[in-house]
């Protein structure tokens, strides 16, 4: 089978760029031809191989999605079987949704979560919403979700068509392993506008707290964007700036030693209706490092049920600086939460699992 991925990017720190990653290495394990068309970006050798992929010039970017005019063009010369793209990126997936009509090829979109934004970025997101979207929905011939019970109010017209696929970790690659000491917590995430749900600003805040019981705790902040300079700023302001790090870009051969390097990862993403399934804190869990999550996450109940980790309330930063607090202070705690963490990530999260269950969509429109 031909499958053809067209995500903004490959190539950056992200969920989105992890998942399309991990899934096409899977489905050419299993003996698919998989290709991506993708903007370019830092970060274009940290690539496997194995996947054929086409990067174009960026042209600019609105909110989270890379704006390139030669796009429909490349996306119609490629011949695929399945062509497979993701929201919530419109650009790349509008054209997707175009082409594979006119192609007559059947279209997978990957729903992460929904467009929305604040300001002019918010009224776009609402007209495009009321309108590309659900053309889009429309032309889709099957919507996948990476979170069960996720509710969208724009996917309630589809439900017939709609598939949940939890996301997947490679349990080989991320594991416990030595590492030289990076800090006591980390964050992992894209440092710009789009991505300030994330939490960093929570976690600063949550880091001043705890600075008055732990003077000498220690942030590691990965990613960069145009964000970067920002929190750096933010952080100094706090009086936080001697605990927190900026680590930049984290190639991905790099990222186990930062998980490693750790005690604890905490990711206090804000925003439901933006955070997706969250494969970073299941990275680090696969690392077996506790995780520190918000209730929003798509795997915050399995933490909660096995003991991974804690899950803290949005916004609440009082109880995410005592529920780190708690971890750093008691090793046999951090101990276990680890250790069931890499179980959980074992048993229910691997990425041929997840490849397969895809593949059997895939196969449902052929």
């Amino acid at each position: 089978m031909k499958i053809l991925q067209t995500p903004a990017r490959i190539f950056a720190t992200g969920g989105v760029e992890s998942y399309v990653r991990n899934l096409s290495r899977e489905l050419i394990g299993m003996g698919h031809d998989v290709g991506v068309i993708c903007a370019d970006g830092p970060g274009e050798n940290d690539i496997d191989q194995r996947i054929h992929t086409k990067t174009l010039k960026s042209r600019g970017k609105i909110a989270n999605t890379s704006i390139n005019p030669y796009l429909p063009l490349a996306l119609y010369r490629e011949d695929f079987d399945i062509l497979h793209t993701h929201l919530p990126t419109p650009w790349s997936a509008d054209w997707s949704g175009l082409i594979s009509r006119l192609k007559k090829r059947p279209l997978v979109l990957t729903y992460h979560n929904d467009i929305v934004g604040e300001g002019w970025a918010g009224q776009i997101a609402w007209i495009y919403n009321k309108t590309a979207l659900k053309l889009l929905l429309k032309s889709a011939g099957g919507i996948i979700v990476t979170r069960n019970r996720y509710v969208s109010p724009y996917l309630k017209d589809y439900a017939s068509k709609v598939f949940f696929v939890p996301l997947g970790i490679d349990v080989d690659a991320f594991r416990p392993k030595e590492a030289p000491p990076k800090g006591d917590i980390f964050f992992l995430s894209v440092l710009d506008e789009f991505h300030r749900y994330k939490g960093l600003e929570v976690l600063f805040a949550a880091l001043k707290i705890m600075k008055q019981e732990l003077p000498d705790v220690r942030l590691v902040v990965g990613g960069r964007g145009c964000m970067f300079d920002h929190y750096r700023r933010m952080a100094d302001s706090l009086g936080i700036g001697d605990n927190v790090s900026f680590a930049g870009f984290i190639p991905s051969e790099k990222l186990i030693e930062y998980y490693n390097g750790c005690k604890l990862f905490a990711l206090p993403s804000t925003d439901p209706s933006r955070e997706g399934f969250g494969i970073v804190p299941l990275e680090a869990m696969a690392c077996e490092r506790p995780v520190v999550v918000t209730e929003i996450m798509g795997m915050a109940r399995d933490i909660n049920e096995c003991g991974a980790g804690m899950v803290v309330r949005c916004n609440d930063k009082e109880a995410l600086a005592s529920s780190m607090l708690a971890i750093l202070k008691d090793d046999d705690l951090a101990g276990r939460m680890g250790a069931e963490g890499r179980k959980l990530a074992i048993g229910k999260y691997s990425w041929r699992r997840a490849a397969e269950q895809i593949e059997r969509v895939y196969r449902e429109l052929l």
